[in-house]
C-alpha cells in the first residue's frame, strides 16, 4: 500500500491509496466511496483484489477522511465538485500511469452517482455498483420515507445552519459533511429527479455509459429499494447492461451486510461475488 497526494485542477490536494500487487494481471479497481465514509473502510477489501493481482485504488473525497480540512465550517465542497473535480483528478492519474491496464470502477452509494460527472467515466472496462439507487423520497420504503422527510427537510437544513456544517455523525450517518455536500445529499433524496437533478448543474455524461455493470443490493439495506435502484439504472443509466444480484442476509457468515458492511472483513466471502464477475468476463 502506497500513500498518494493527487492535486486536483483547483489544486486541492485529494488523499488517495495506491495497491500494488505482487505480479500484476494488469487489471486496475478503483473505488469510489460512499458519503461520510473514508476510504479505510474499504482497505481490507483492496488488498484482498491486490492479493489476486488488481491494482486497487482508494480515495477520500474532500471534506472526508485524510481530505479533511482543519475546519469544516466555511469549507467549500459539494457532490457536485466530488464527481466534477476530485474524481477527474483521480481518473487524471490513471489515465497517465495505468492506460494500458482493463479499467474497473467500483461505486458505493454516491460513488456510483458521481460518475456521470465525469467523461472519464468511459474509460472504465465494467462497473460495479453497491448500495446505490435513486434515493428519491418516493422510492423508499414507508418508514425510511418518513425518517428521511424529518431528518433532509427539517434537521438536516437547521443543524447545517445552525454549525455551518452537517454532523452527520450525530445521526449515525457517516463523517460530518461540508454544507454543499449535505445540500446536494437533501436533492437526491427531496427532488423528484434526484440524481439527475445534480448532473443537470454539471454536465450529464451518464448516458454515453455503455458498459456491464453488476449491481449489488443486500437484503437488509433499508435506505435502499428494488424501485429506487431499477430507477437509477433505468432513468440515470439507460445505456449501463445491468446484472442485479441481491444479497441475501443468511450469505453473510454473521448474517449482517446492511449499507456499508459488505466491505467488512466478516464479508470477506462475500467479495468473490465481484472478483468472479470481473474475471469471468472480458
Amino acid at each position: 500500500m502506497r500513500e498518494l497526494k493527487l492535486t486536483a485542477s483547483d489544486q486541492f490536494s485529494i488523499a488517495a491509496h495506491l495497491f500494488l500487487p505482487g505480479t500484476s494481471n494488469g487489471r486496475l479497481l478503483l473505488i469510489n466511496s460512499a458519503t461520510g465514509v473514508k476510504q479505510q473502510l474499504y482497505f481490507s477489501f483492496a488488498h484482498y483484489f491486490s492479493q489476486r493481482g488488481f491494482t486497487v485504488i482508494t480515495y477520500d473525497y474532500r471534506g472526508i477522511g485524510l481530505s479533511k480540512p482543519a475546519r469544516m465550517k466555511g469549507f467549500k465542497a459539494s457532490m457536485r465538485i466530488w464527481g466534477t473535480v476530485d474524481y477527474k483528478a483521480v481518473t487524471d492519474y490513471i489515465k497517465i500511469h495505468f492506460g494500458d491496464y482493463k479499467k474497473y470502477l467500483l461505486g458505493h452509494s454516491v460513488g456510483a452517482l458521481i460518475l456521470g460527472m465525469n467523461e472519464d467515466s468511459r474509460i472504465f472496462d465494467d462497473f460495479v455498483f453497491v448500495g446505490t439507487q435513486n434515493a428519491f423520497i418516493g422510492n423508499l420504503k414507508f418508514r425510511t420515507r418518513i425518517e428521511a422527510l424529518l431528518g433532509f427537510g427539517i434537521v438536516q437544513p437547521l443543524t447545517t445552519g445552525l454549525l455551518g456544517y452537517f454532523p452527520a455523525h450525530w445521526f449515525g450517518l457517516g463523517e460530518s459533511l461540508p454544507k454543499n455536500c449535505a445540500s446536494d445529499w437533501r436533492t437526491l433524496i427531496l427532488n423528484r429527479k434526484s440524481t439527475n437533478r445534480l448532473l443537470e448543474k454539471t454536465g450529464n455524461f451518464a448516458e454515453e455509459l455503455t458498459r456491464r455493470v453488476l449491481v449489488i443490493r443486500a437484503e437488509d439495506d433499508g435506505w435502499l429499494t428494488e424501485k429506487g435502484v431499477k430507477s437509477l439504472l433505468n432513468d440515470t443509466y439507460p445505456n449501463l447492461k445491468p446484472v442485479y444480484r441481491l444479497i441475501k442476509t443468511s450469505e453473510s457468515e454473521q448474517g449482517e451486510i446492511g449499507h456499508v458492511n459488505f466491505f467488512r472483513s466478516y464479508n470477506k466471502s462475500l467479495w468473490n461475488i465481484i472478483l468472479n464477475e470481473l474475471t469471468e468476463h472480458e
